[in-house]
């Protein structure tokens, strides 16, 4: 028999898992599996149907809670004698949740679980070291405005955000080319409120959002959350294909594009002048909205900066999203969104509905620490730590890594974008990396429908520089044992 599974699981209205459990419940309804029937080992279904092994455990699980099969360590998953009966009694079961909510949940079960019993080496993560944040200068600033300004930072705020942080940030950006004062600006919880504000700005349910592939993970949340549906636009090694954005922005139902520009998750591509203005032209000329990340818009290692696309934009048409969250320390919870005219009226108003304050005192804090020069020292520490750090783990892939793999210097950020030879699934490498120590996030992750992939983010954020360079030793003989295997190709499943 054949499992054919919709993609699409918004579309459908069932996600994955649910659509693998349903398709062995038919097959058990329809005695096509008897009792005692072995169903396919979870690493074989997964591998053959794409999808991430946590997609088919939870399969699984399902088929289990329905009394339909039953598991044995080291034997495997069988059909339960009786079964049919048992399926037939899971029509008394709890009300289902809605499609947007089990989107979620399959989301965040095929997540990868890191861990590891021996001290692992963190390079699946783009969290800043601890042992990097100005938190003793941070402490006595938050003393400090408190003391001064009094027990009304501990009261509720406007919906805009602080008006002192808002003035210094627009500073700051003037200097960068945004050509905005502070009643351009909305602060909010970081980049990932920023993302669902602006989002929510220009789409709802239904419509689609186009966006990069691969992107940003907890961006394909925020749509899955909100019921859109995303139309992947291939990137290449100077950024977005513009052909390809120009033919999606093209449809009607597409409503917004977001973009990573600079120092771009998970690629480290940063695009370049030309680039960006085409891709402004292209925007403009279809009349989209884009939504443009810069959350690491203040980690450039070298080279000079390239003016964002809010700089260069003369339509109107770009929304600006700042974050605190990697340049100091996430634990702030502060992003700035930028925009013009009406859409920041609109986000002031999506922001009310949404929670009634931000902190009012952690934004004084940060005020002064930017307008103090505090965050510019802070930031010119950090670079010179990353730069030795992206330098180590550069000259260990130069050393270790077998012919065949390829990565590129960034020019700023946390993130080395890394290409292994085709057949070497960086899903399955995670596993055994896991049990060797060493952590990294596999390129499934950023891509849209989650499909299996040859690539693999490795970060220096966390992790300093020797830890690095025995993270990548490590990962290199890993790759090198399954090169010594042989490539495997992945094929629809015929069971």
């Amino acid at each position: 028999m054949e499992l054919l599974l919709e993609r699409d699981s918004l579309r459908d209205g069932r996600p994955v898992y649910r659509q693998i459990a349903d398709h062995f419940l038919a097959e058990i309804e329809r005695g096509r599996l008897a009792a005692g029937a072995r169903l396919p080992a979870i690493r074989d279904l997964a591998r053959s149907l794409r999808v991430n092994r946590d997609t088919v455990a939870l399969a699984y699980d399902t088929l289990a809670n329905a009394g339909a099969v039953e598991s044995t360590v080291g034997r495997g998953t069988f059909v339960r004698a009786r079964a049919a009966e048992a399926v037939a009694a899971t029509e008394a079961a709890p009300p289902d949740l809605s499609p947007m909510t089990e989107n979620l949940l399959e989301l965040e079960r095929s997540r990868p679980r890191f861990g590891s019993e021996v001290d692992a080496i963190p390079m699946h993560s783009l969290i800043p070291d601890p042992s990097l944040f100005p938190a003793a200068a941070f402490r006595k600033l938050l003393g400090r405005v408190l003391q001064e300004v009094g027990p009304e930072l501990l009261l509720y705020g406007g919906p805009q955000g602080l008006p002192r942080l808002r003035e210094v940030l627009a500073e700051r950006f003037r200097e960068a080319g945004i050509d905005v004062g502070a009643e351009g600006i909305v602060l909010c919880h970081g980049a990932s409120q920023g993302i669902h504000l602006a989002t929510r700005l220009f789409a709802e349910a239904g419509d689609t959002v186009a966006l990069e592939e691969p992107t940003y993970n907890n961006v394909l949340a925020v749509m899955r959350g909100l019921g859109l549906k995303t139309l992947p636009v291939p990137m290449r090694d100077d950024g977005l294909d513009l052909d390809a954005l120009d033919h999606a922005l093209a449809r009607p139902d597409v409503k917004l594009l977001y973009a990573i520009p600079t120092f771009h998750n998970p690629t480290g591509v940063t695009t370049t002048l030309a680039h960006r203005r085409r891709l402004l032209e292209i925007a403009a000329r279809h009349r989209k909205p884009v939504l443009e990340d810069a959350y690491e818009m203040d980690l450039r290692l070298s080279g000079r900066a390239i003016p964002s696309l809010a700089a260069l934009d003369t339509a109107g048409l770009v929304v600006h999203l700042f974050s605190f969250s990697k340049s100091l320390f996430p634990g702030a919870r502060v992003g700035a969104i930028s925009a013009r005219g009406r859409i920041v009226d609109a986000l002031v108003a999506q922001k009310q509905a949404t929670d009634l304050s931000d902190s009012m005192l952690l934004q004084a804090a940060l005020a002064e620490f930017v307008a103090n020069g505090g965050y510019d020292r802070h930031l010119r520490k950090l670079r010179r730590v990353l730069c030795e750090r992206c330098d180590a783990l550069l000259g260990a892939l130069e050393r270790e890594m077998p012919d065949g793999v390829r990565w590129r210097r960034p020019d700023g950020g946390y993130q080395i974008w890394v290409e292994l030879p085709e057949g070497i699934d960086t899903g399955e490498l995670l596993a055994d990396a896991v049990g060797a120590g060493v952590l990294f996030a596999p390129g499934f992750l950023f891509n849209h429908d989650g499909r299996a992939s040859n690539r693999l983010r490795l970060t220096f954020a966390m992790a300093g520089s020797e830890p690095l360079q025995r993270g990548v030793m490590t990962l290199a003989r890993l790759v090198r044992e399954r090169l010594e295997r042989g490539p495997r190709r992945l094929a629809r499943v015929h069971i």
